[in-house]
């Protein structure tokens, strides 16, 4: 059980970290000139929330245990990447199927770091955990 939590605040700390800088850099220079009219002026706080609630715990499921349990962050990467371009893929490409004026580019560059930001977060989650728990058993 102390794994899982830690592993989950490690994931969602680095996570976060990451999100929010990606966000801040690229809100301005990707998001508003491609899809401006159709972006609010702040966030939704709750429904970010919710999101990073869920995701990080999907992460932890399907990437970290996985890279726990082979003692191996790499483990946790690579299964963080592969959820990390389903999971944007599902976002963007659904998008892209029912909006009038979302663009592929953004489909694309969400994808790249989808998968990198995701991938990222779940092998430093993984090996923040280990680290983390061989500290606590001595």
């Amino acid at each position: 059980m102390r794994n899982i939590v830690t592993s989950y605040f490690a994931t969602g700390l680095v996570f976060l970290a990451l999100d929010a800088v990606w966000l801040t850099l690229a809100a301005n220079a990707i998001y508003r000139p491609l899809l401006g009219p159709i972006l609010r002026d702040g966030f939704d706080l709750g429904a970010a929330a919710a999101f990073y609630f869920i995701y990080v715990a999907g992460m932890v499921f399907f990437a970290v245990r996985p890279g726990l349990l082979a003692d191996s962050p790499l483990t946790a990467l690579v299964h963080g990447a592969a959820l990390g371009f389903v999971a944007y893929a599902t976002y963007d490409l659904t998008n892209q199927a029912t909006l009038k004026t979302w663009s592929t580019t953004v489909t694309l560059v969400d994808l790249a770091w989808g998968t990198f930001v995701t991938a990222v977060a779940s092998g430093i989650g993984c090996f923040l955990t280990m680290r983390i728990g061989r500290m606590l058993d001595g």
